[in-house]
């Protein structure tokens, strides 16, 4: 496959922007991708490359005119769209809508959860089951909605017993 910009060489660097229904796809040269600084992965500006493509866009979108600044660095939309990065760990709180959009454009999901080999995938899904309605209790416990609460309760013995279930059948 040629190259998208020169025409000439062999592309080596793949880039693929989709938003909406509609797909872009970019083919460099090792040439080519470096004169567009694709070339050092430190010197990668994850928001800079993807100017072009809407993120920063989005960003501002989904922020609307708050004007978003972090309160513990006082990281900025702009400062985050010069950087490509964030500036502290509160920022991600900060940010999290915004964040939201760019990531659904880009991933299948805004969660990461990574591989799990199959064996153990059902465990794992049991354990967040589990914890996700503990949560869920303790929030119907504080805000007094005890009938919900005892229904919580009835869901969480079930998925506790099959949780016992699953480490019982598993294999050491």
């Amino acid at each position: 496959m040629l190259c998208s910009i020169c025409q000439k060489k062999e592309a080596t660097v793949f880039l693929t922007n989709i938003a909406g229904d509609k797909m872009q796809k970019v083919n460099l040269c090792e040439e080519c991708a470096k004169a567009k600084g694709m070339d050092d992965p430190t010197g990668f500006s994850f928001a800079d490359k993807l100017l072009g493509l809407g993120a920063t866009q989005e960003i501002e979108q989904a922020g609307g005119e708050k004007g978003l600044r972090c309160p513990v660095c006082g990281f900025t939309q702009s400062d985050f769209r010069k950087a490509g990065r964030l500036g502290c760990p509160e920022c991600y709180e900060t940010f999290a809508e915004p964040l939201k959009a760019v990531l659904q454009t880009m991933h299948k999901g805004t969660r990461h959860v990574g591989k799990v080999p199959e064996t153990q995938r059902q465990g794992h899904n049991l354990a967040a089951e589990l914890k996700q309605l503990q949560q869920k209790l303790a929030k119907a416990i504080e805000l007094e909605n005890f009938e919900e609460a005892a229904v919580l309760r009835d869901e969480i013995k079930q998925v506790t017993a099959r949780l016992s279930q699953h480490a019982a059948e598993r294999p050491v």
